[in-house]
C-alpha cells in the first residue's frame, strides 16, 4: 500500500469526519434560526465583528470572507440591513465604498449564538481532535 492509498479505516474515518462537520453545521443552522436570523446573516455578522482591518469591512472584503460574489453579499448586507442587523456608512476615505458595521441588535444576537457556538466547539474540538488522531 502506497502513501496515497486509503484503508477501509481511513475511510471510515473520513466519513465520521465529514459527519461531525456536518452536525456542526447543523447546529450553527439551527441556532441561528432560533435566534431569528437566517444562516447566512449569522455568518455575515461574525464576518464584521471578526474582521481584523484597521477600518470598518466593505462589502467587498466580505464578499471575500464569506467566499460569494459581489452582488451576493450586496444582497446578503441589504437583507441584514432591512432586518435592523447591520448598517452602512460611506467611507471617508473613498466615497464609493460603504462600509459595514453591526447595530446593536446586530451585537446582541451575534454575542448569544457566539457563546453557544463557544460551547459547541469545545465539544467539537475533543471529536475532532479524536478522528485526526484516528488518520494519523
Amino acid at each position: 500500500m502506497n502513501s496515497r492509498s486509503l484503508s477501509a479505516r481511513d475511510y471510515r474515518t473520513l466519513a465520521k469526519f465529514r459527519y461531525a462537520l456536518r452536525v456542526f453545521q447543523r447546529f450553527s443552522e439551527e441556532a441561528a434560526r432560533a435566534a431569528g436570523v437566517t444562516p447566512a446573516q449569522h455568518q455575515l455578522m461574525l464576518a464584521i465583528k471578526g474582521w481584523d482591518g484597521t477600518d470598518l469591512p466593505a462589502v467587498g472584503d466580505l464578499a471575500e470572507v464569506l467566499q460569494l460574489r459581489h452582488h451576493s453579499a450586496v444582497e446578503l448586507v441589504q437583507r441584514a440591513s432591512s432586518s435592523g442587523l447591520v448598517e452602512a456608512e460611506p467611507d471617508e476615505h473613498d466615497a464609493r465604498r460603504q462600509l459595514i458595521k453591526l447595530t446593536t441588535q446586530g451585537e446582541e444576537i451575534l454575542a448569544s449564538l457566539s457563546l453557544a457556538h463557544r460551547d459547541e466547539l469545545q465539544r467539537f474540538r475533543t471529536e475532532m481532535a479524536d478522528l485526526l488522531d484516528e488518520l494519523g
